[in-house]
């Protein structure tokens, strides 16, 4: 995001108790009741008089609703910033139990939507003809919104994984982008050799959706739902060992820093140098530009390093939805500002101007946004490397039911091995992630 881009993947509460959590678990396609607010005909909603309260982290949306307010006047969208991530899910959860007190639109990140979908927290979109919109969004932006054969998001923004580095350090070293992670490790050696305080980049203890990313693009698929109460976790597949036999190898030689991000502290390390890269969504542009803003021009994007010469193969780290929760006393009104908000051209070139990398497959294949010079990636069209990033996110991922959850213990198992082995810490997070899952009542099996 442009503006800035808080920690929303990382040390995450639990959101739903065993007894609330199952609740519904049976009834993934009701979204929570027919009710529709008073139409469920979305049009004729918007001609009724109705005041909307969306929840929403993302900064600087007022120019974008105020020209919904424009084009629907009888509909007026009060803007909460309700937190974000853990924060807001447990808001959400708190009102939706009292039936009362909770927006009418929400903004949910990708990992956390399965949960609260099919716990009934969030309403089948499909009702309001939100089937018909696939065709405008990106297939894996699309597929993190579909959950058991609904539809209950409308995706808004997504972080295709790219490699942002500093070419001031890579132009000195005489280095090229890396285009495999071989090549990845050979520039982390020279970089250190360079400079005994230099990493090529850090790895956060924390962060358990920068763990995803790398074993997505890897090719693990390690969470898999297979029906309403059975899931299967494998933390040990082929591309989950990928990853964690090269970072282990990487951080034993002390050529990777295993440190939290998004301090102050790490935020300095990437102003001055003693970080070269960062493997992150494309989100981070703004970022960069606001917070290291005496050296973002130093900074350029690349693609992904592959697993074999000549793949082609990403991910992605972040992004959000639009969703309507089950409590709202506005269905239809809700339903039709949220497919609005993320659909309609004029809206999303708005949010685009707000720093959201689109879901949408129209902007996303538009000559001048590909062409658009971005100024604090010193002017590279970066939007380019972005959107190809999107067309080669590996199909296939899924999240737990429960992936808010795993995420909270993953700085306790997978986090605590960063100075040792990963794989042993990736089959603890296993073991944690399975023990929580049988004792909410799903069916957990490993390898």
């Amino acid at each position: 995001m442009t503006p800035v881009r808080t920690r929303s993947r990382r040390r995450l509460l639990a959101l739903a108790p065993a007894a609330a959590l199952l609740l519904g678990l049976t009834a993934c396609g009701s979204g929570g009741g027919s009710d529709s607010g008073g139409s469920a005909d979305p049009a004729a909603a918007l001609d009724t008089p109705t005041t909307l309260t969306f929840w929403t982290w993302a900064p600087n949306l007022d120019k974008t609703v105020a020209l919904f307010e424009q084009k629907h006047p009888k509909i007026k969208v009060d803007i909460v910033n309700a937190g974000q991530s853990a924060t807001e899910y447990t808001k959400l959860q708190t009102a939706v139990k009292a039936g009362s007190g909770g927006p009418d639109v929400v903004q949910v990140e990708y990992f956390a939507l399965p949960e609260l979908a099919l716990s009934k927290r969030l309403v089948n979109l499909k009702e309001f003809g939100a089937a018909g919109l696939e065709a405008k969004f990106t297939p894996s932006a699309w597929s993190q919104v579909s959950v058991g054969g609904g539809v209950y998001a409308i995706p808004q923004d997504t972080g295709p994984m790219a490699m942002f580095y500093n070419k001031r350090i890579f132009d000195e070293l005489h280095l090229e982008p890396p285009k495999t992670w071989a090549e990845f490790e050979a520039a982390a050696v020279r970089i250190k050799e360079s400079d005994p305080k230099r990493f090529i980049t850090s790895i956060d203890p924390g962060d358990a959706g920068g763990m995803d990313s790398l074993m997505w693009q890897a090719g693990s698929r390690p969470f898999r739902q297979k029906d309403a109460t059975s899931v299967a976790v494998d933390l040990q597949d082929p591309g989950a060992k990928k990853v964690s036999d090269l970072w282990s190898s990487l951080l034993s030689r002390k050529l990777v820093d295993p440190a939290p991000g998004w301090t102050n502290e790490w935020w300095q390390a990437m102003g001055s140098g003693q970080y070269a890269m960062w493997l992150t969504g494309a989100w981070a542009p703004g970022n960069i530009a606001s917070t290291i803003p005496d050296t973002a021009k130093d900074w350029r994007a690349a693609p992904m390093p592959q697993w074999s010469a000549g793949q082609n193969v990403s991910a992605e780290q972040g992004g959000s939805a639009v969703a309507v929760p089950s409590t709202s006393k506005n269905k239809a009104a809700a339903a039709a500002f949220a497919i609005w908000l993320d659909s309609d051209p004029e809206a999303i070139r708005s949010l685009n101007e707000n720093g959201l990398f689109p879901a949408s497959s129209e902007l996303i294949k538009d000559q001048a946004f590909l062409d658009k010079p971005l100024a604090s990636l010193g002017g590279q069209p970066a939007n380019q490397v972005f959107a190809a990033s999107s067309a080669a996110v590996g199909p296939g991922w899924q999240y737990l039911p429960f992936q808010v959850y795993a995420n909270s213990v993953f700085k306790d198992t997978v986090g605590q091995s960063l100075t040792g082995d990963l794989g042993a810490g990736l089959t603890a997070w296993q073991k944690r992630i399975a023990d929580y899952g049988n004792q909410q009542g799903f069916k957990v099996t490993a390898p």
